[in-house]
C-alpha cells in the first residue's frame, strides 16, 4: 500500500486527470447538489377532485379558504427540501397567475376578489424560507381552442416568458410528456393529436429559457438538462448512468427503461430526476388522507433515487385551504429527521485511508481526500490505472449498514464496476457490489461490524476520481 498521509515531499504539481466526457454543466452540478426538492400540485383539480381536468372548469371553482404560502414553504424547508416546483398551469389550462394572455386564470376567480397571484406568493415565500423556486407549465392545454395549431406555440411561449421574467430566479423549468388527447378546446370537445417531436419546436423554447433564466435546468422526458426517470414511483435503476443521447428523446417520446437506467455510451450529461407523490394521487383529495406515505416509505424512496445518483422531487399537494395537510407535514418532517440522524456523522471521518496507487504519489490526490469532508478534493490514481483498491482502517470495530460513495463529477462518470469488502476473521469478505456511482451511490444492507473496509474499483473508463467514502448507521 502507498501511504495516504499528506506526504511532506509532495510538490502539488501533478496534473489532474483529464475529464471523461460528457461532463455536467455548472447549472447541472448546482441542481444535483440539491438532492431533494418538492412538487406542489395545486390548481383547479384541487377543487374539482380530478387528477386531469378537462379544460371546461369554471374559474369560480378555484377558491382556497385559507391560503398560506409561508406555511407551505416552511413545511418544505422543515422537511429538508431545497426547492419547490409549482404547477403554474396544469393540463386543464387554468393559470395560477393573472396572465395577460388568457381569462382562464386566478384573475377571474373569487379568491382574493380576483386580485391574487399564487405564483407570486409561493415564489416570495420560497425566498423567505431559503428555498429555490421552480415552475411547471404544461405543454398541453385542454382549454385552448388553438391547441394543435401553430398559434398555440406563441401563446405557450408568451406565458413561459411571463413566468420567467416576473418571479425572480428560477432553478428548474418542468415540462412533462402529456401532449394531446381529449379536451374542451374552447368548446370543440374533441380529441386532438400532435406530432410530439416537432409541434412544439422545442429548440426555440429551450433558447427562450436560456435567454431569460440561464441558470435554470430544463426537465423533460429527455432533458436537455434533467431527464425523467421513466416512472412515477421515485425509483431510479440500480444502475443509473447520468448520460444519455438527447437526440433519441422528446417530451412524450421516451423509452422508459432507457430513461430509468441511462445510457453508458450516451453523448450528453442528462441526470435523472425521480418524481413521486407523498399520496396516491398528485392533487389533494380528502379521501387519501389515510394513505400518506410513511417516513419509512419515503426513506426507501430516498435510497432508490438520491442514493442512486438521481434527484428526488417529492410532491406534497396543498389542500383546499391552500396549506399542506397535517399528516403530510408530519410524515415529511419525520422523514427528514431520520435522514439527519442517519447522516449526522460519518463513522469513517477519523479513520486512516490507504490506496494501492496515488496519482504521482502526490498528497493532492491522496486516499485520505475521500475522508476530508470537502466536495472539491478526491483520490485519483495514475493514468492507465483503472483497477485500484482503497482501504479504510477504523480506530476500532464499528457497526454500519450504509456506505456512501461519490465521484468527482467535474471529471465525469468514470467507474463502471466496484465491490466493497469487510475484514473478517483475518481475511477480506465481500459484502456489496455495484456499477454506477456518479453524484452518489448509497449502498444500504445488513449491518456490518468491522475495523477495515476495502473499496475495489473493478472497471473504470479512465483512472478513478473518488470524492467521498462514508460509513453510516441508520439505527435499523
Amino acid at each position: 500500500m502507498i501511504s495516504a498521509g499528506l506526504a511532506a515531499d509532495a510538490t502539488g504539481s501533478v496534473a489532474p486527470p483529464a475529464p471523461r466526457p460528457p461532463t455536467p454543466s455548472l447549472r447541472q452540478m448546482q441542481w444535483q447538489d440539491l438532492g431533494v426538492c418538492g412538487f406542489l400540485h395545486f390548481n383547479m383539480n384541487t377543487f374539482t377532485g380530478k387528477e386531469w381536468g378537462y379544460g371546461d372548469e369554471s374559474e369560480t371553482n378555484f377558491n382556497p379558504t385559507d391560503f398560506d404560502a409561508d406555511q407551505i414553504a416552511r413545511v418544505a424547508a422543515e422537511g429538508g427540501m431545497r426547492g419547490l416546483i409549482l404547477t403554474c398551469k396544469h393540463h386543464d389550462g387554468f393559470c395560477l397567475w393573472p396572465s395577460r394572455y388568457t381569462e382562464h386564470s386566478v384573475k377571474n376567480s373569487p379568491w382574493k376578489d380576483g386580485k391574487g397571484d399564487v405564483v407570486r406568493e409561493i415564489s416570495d415565500a420560497c425566498r423567505r424560507h431559503g428555498l429555490q423556486f421552480g415552475i411547471y407549465l404544461s405543454p398541453w392545454d385542454r382549454s385552448r381552442a388553438d391547441y394543435g395549431r401553430p398559434e398555440y406555440i406563441t401563446y405557450f411561449r408568451n406565458q413561459l416568458r411571463e413566468l420567467l421574467t416576473h418571479y425572480g430566479p428560477i432553478f428548474e423549468v418542468w415540462f412533462d410528456g402529456a401532449n394531446g388527447g381529449d379536451g374542451y378546446y374552447g368548446g370543440a370537445r374533441e380529441k386532438r393529436t400532435i406530432d410530439r417531436a416537432t409541434y412544439y419546436d422545442w429548440p426555440n423554447t429551450v433558447k427562450l429559457v436560456r435567454q431569460l433564466q440561464p441558470c435554470a435546468c430544463i426537465f423533460s422526458d429527455g432533458g436537455p438538462d434533467i431527464r425523467w426517470v421513466g416512472n412515477e414511483d421515485g425509483h431510479a435503476g440500480s444502475t443509473c448512468w447520468a448520460t444519455l443521447n438527447l437526440r433519441d428523446f422528446a417530451p412524450g417520446l421516451a423509452d422508459e427503461n432507457l430513461l430509468n437506467h441511462g445510457d453508458r455510451s450516451g453523448s450528453d450529461w442528462v441526470p435523472a430526476e425521480c418524481d413521486v407523490s407523498i399520496r396516491p394521487g398528485w392533487f389533494y383529495h380528502a379521501s387519501e388522507d389515510a394513505k400518506v406515505k410513511s417516513p419509512s416509505q419515503l426513506l426507501d424512496i430516498y435510497f432508490a433515487s438520491v442514493g442512486r445518483g438521481a434527484g428526488l422531487v417529492l410532491n406534497v399537494p396543498p389542500d383546499r385551504r391552500g396549506q399542506i395537510a397535517d399528516g403530510d407535514a408530519r410524515s415529511l418532517r419525520e422523514f427528514h429527521d431520520a435522514l439527519e440522524t442517519t447522516f449526522a456523522r460519518n463513522l469513517a471521518r477519523d479513520a486512516r485511508a490507504e490506496a494501492s496507487n496515488v496519482r504521482g504519489n502526490d498528497s493532492g490526490f491522496a486516499a485520505q481526500r475521500v475522508l476530508d469532508g470537502w466536495d472539491d478534493t478526491y483520490w485519483a490514481t495514475d493514468d492507465g490505472v483503472t483497477n485500484a483498491q482503497l482501504v479504510i482502517t477504523l480506530a476500532q470495530p464499528t457497526m454500519f449498514n450504509i456506505v456512501s460513495l461519490r465521484e468527482y463529477l467535474p471529471l465525469g462518470q468514470r467507474i463502471e464496476s466496484f465491490a466493497l469488502d469487510q475484514w473478517r476473521d483475518g481475511q477480506w469478505v465481500e459484502f456489496a457490489a455495484g456499477t454506477s456511482i456518479g453524484k452518489q451511490c448509497l449502498v444500504r444492507g445488513a449491518p456490518v461490524t468491522t475495523e477495515k473496509v476495502r473499496l475495489r474499483v473493478l472497471k473504470c473508463a479512465q483512472c478513478p476520481a473518488i470524492a467521498e467514502i462514508g460509513l453510516y448507521a441508520d439505527g435499523s
